[in-house]
């Protein structure tokens, strides 16, 4: 085994991206290997019996088996804080850390069942299985369910560069992976509605630390979507 860290999953998951960006950050060296999110071997659903991913095997604990292993992105990106604190991605006052914690599970929860269930997936799992895109429905979310979501993160940044402090934490990687998994298909939000959110994002989608990940979805989607879809109304 050449890294301690086996991440089990897929680049275009958003929450392996959001593992990935951490692991990047805290310097920590990693292998991915790839899981079929369309069906699931029984050795990955013994890892993962709720079927998530990505899972984390840490080789210096256990190297088979479900030994070793942590499932679910907020799990493992607490454990890595705890394994590697520095640089530090939860704000020590406690105020801000719930924030922070919220901010991810908003990203986490509220963004991913729209952008993800609502657009990522009625067009990429579609065109994976050879089937026309549903952008009836990604058109709907892109217009009537994520500008809601932006709103309240616009007024959340009011103007800054980060959502809390002056640094980056789990609150900004979580709320740009979500951002990135409905970019890749179609585009990124309304700068003129979204100013500060917009900023935001570029800023870390074109930190280093969202670079692998960023290579590969790229090399998987330009087979699938060699343009991105237009879903204004």
């Amino acid at each position: 085994m050449t890294t301690p860290y086996i991440l089990y999953g897929s680049p275009l998951s958003p929450f392996q991206r959001k593992v990935e960006a951490v692991l990047a950050l805290k310097g920590l060296d990693y292998e991915c290997e790839a899981v079929n999110v369309m069906g699931m071997p029984d050795w990955y659903m013994e890892i993962s019996p709720l079927a998530r991913i990505p899972s984390l095997r840490d080789t210096t604990i256990a190297t088979e088996g479900a030994a070793g292993t942590i499932t679910d992105s907020s799990a493992i990106c607490g454990y890595l804080e705890k394994k590697q604190p520095e640089p530090a991605l939860y704000p020590d006052d406690a105020f801000d850390h719930g924030r922070a914690l919220w901010l991810e599970e908003y990203a986490d929860t509220g963004m991913a069942m729209a952008g993800g269930m609502g657009l990522f997936r009625p067009i990429i799992f579609n065109l994976f299985q050879k089937k026309e895109p549903d952008l009836d429905t990604a058109r709907k979310t892109w217009n009537e369910k994520l500008p809601p979501l932006y709103d309240y993160l616009e007024k959340q940044l009011d103007g800054r560069s980060h959502f809390i402090g002056d640094s980056i934490t789990i609150a900004d990687i979580s709320v740009a992976c979500q951002i990135y998994q409905t970019d890749m298909l179609a585009g990124t939000p309304d700068a003129s509605k979204w100013p500060s959110l917009v900023a935001h994002y570029e800023a870390m989608k074109s930190h280093d630390c969202f670079a692998v990940n960023r290579t590969a979805c790229e090399k998987i989607l330009a087979k699938v979507v060699p343009e991105k879809f237009d879903l204004s109304a």
